[in-house]
Parts: C-alpha cells; sequence; structure tokens
C-alpha cells in the first residue's frame, strides 16, 4: 500500500512564498508521474504542475513563471515552490503519483490528503 503526505501548507502573505513537500511511503517499485494539483473555494480541482520519471514538466498558464515542482527520485519526493503568492492560490493543494508497488503489474493513481495554503494579507 503506498500512502502520499503533503506538508508545509499555511498562511502567507501575498508576494510570499511557501514551499509544499509530498513524500511517498509503502512498497514502491517505481513512480511514473507526479502531480499537484490544487481546489479552490467553488471550483474544480485543477492541475498545477507535473513531473514525469523522465524529467519533463507542466505547469498551468496561471503559475508559469512563480511556481517550480521538483522531485527527488532516490527519496520518492515531490515539492511545489510557490514565489509571488497571490490571493487566487488560495487552496487546498494535493500531491498525486502515479504508482507501482512490487506486488502490481500496473501503475495505478495515488493522492494525498492536501494541505491548505491560504493567501491573504
Amino acid at each position: 500500500q503506498v500512502q502520499l503526505v503533503e506538508s508545509g501548507g499555511g498562511l502567507v502573505q501575498p508576494g510570499g512564498s511557501v514551499r509544499l513537500s509530498c513524500a511517498a511511503s509503502g512498497s514502491i517499485f517505481s513512480i511514473n508521474v507526479m502531480s499537484w494539483y490544487r481546489q479552490a473555494p467553488g471550483k474544480q480541482r485543477e492541475l498545477v504542475a507535473r513531473m514525469t520519471s523522465g524529467r519533463s514538466t507542466n505547469y498551468a498558464d496561471s503559475v508559469k513563471g512563480r511556481f517550480t515542482i521538483s522531485r527527488d527520485y532516490a527519496k520518492n519526493t515531490v515539492d511545489l515552490q510557490m514565489n509571488s503568492l497571490k490571493p487566487e492560490d488560495t487552496a487546498v493543494y494535493y500531491c498525486n503519483a502515479d504508482v507501482r508497488s512490487r506486488w502490481d503489474s500496473e501503475y495505478y493513481e495515488v493522492w494525498g490528503q492536501g494541505t491548505l495554503v491560504t493567501v491573504s494579507s
């Protein structure tokens, strides 16, 4: 059983920065894509950033130039560095990964519990 745990959320002022971390644990054979999603109040969950096992990245247009995703492939972690934060960045941020355990033949999707980031003065 693979689990994802996020950390680093909290209250930050507009223009500030915060770094989110996500750690995968359990019987992990390999991880393909790791991603960050977010869900703001009254809105649908959206993809913020993702990084493949080949180190290719994708970002939502709204965060390009401000957010940076990074992975430690040896430790099975993914971080999201968020700079120049805006009030509209306020959301619950979720870690997501396509994983395969030692006992699985196929990759499957795992979600973290989410961490709240509030951008307010």
